[in-house]
C-alpha cells in the first residue's frame, strides 16, 4: 500500500524530465477539462451511490490537485504543504465552535457562522490586495 509521500513522489517523478511527456506539457489551463471531468465524475458515482468508483473518482480529484501543486512548485509559487496548511488554518477558523470558544449546535446555525467568517475573509483579503491594511 503507497503513502501519501510516496504519492507525491509518484506526481513529481510524472513530471520531471524523464517522466511522462503529457504530464510534463501540463499547465493550470490545460488541466481545466480534466478537473471538470473529474468533479463530475465524483457526482456521477456519487448519485449512484457506488462506492467503489467513487473512492477511485476522489483519487482522480486528487491527482488533479497534486498535479496543480507541483506544476506550482516547479515554477516556485506554492507547494503541496502550503496547500495543506492553508486549509487546515481555514478549517480551524472557520469551525471556532470546535477549536475555539463559540457555541452553537444546529446545521443552520453553523452554516450561517460559516458563510459569515468567510466573508470576513474576503474583505481582509481584498483590502490587503488593496493597500488598506
Amino acid at each position: 500500500m503507497y503513502t501519501y509521500p510516496e504519492l507525491l513522489d509518484i506526481i513529481g517523478e510524472l513530471r520531471s524530465d524523464h517522466g511522462c511527456p503529457w504530464d510534463r506539457a501540463q499547465t493550470h489551463e490545460s488541466m481545466i477539462p480534466c478537473l471538470r471531468d473529474e468533479c463530475e465524475e465524483v457526482i456521477e458515482a456519487i448519485g449512484q451511490k457506488d462506492d467503489e468508483n467513487l473512492c477511485e473518482e476522489l483519487g482522480d480529484v486528487l491527482l488533479q490537485v497534486l498535479l496543480h501543486a507541483q506544476i506550482a512548485k516547479e515554477e516556485g509559487r506554492f507547494t503541496m504543504e502550503d496547500v495543506v496548511n492553508t486549509l487546515a488554518e481555514k478549517m480551524v477558523r472557520r469551525h471556532p465552535h470546535v477549536f475555539g470558544e463559540e457555541e452553537y449546535g444546529s446545521p443552520e446555525e453553523n452554516k450561517k457562522r460559516w458563510e459569515e467568517i468567510k466573508k470576513a475573509e474576503k474583505e481582509t483579503k481584498r483590502r490587503r490586495r488593496a493597500g488598506e491594511i
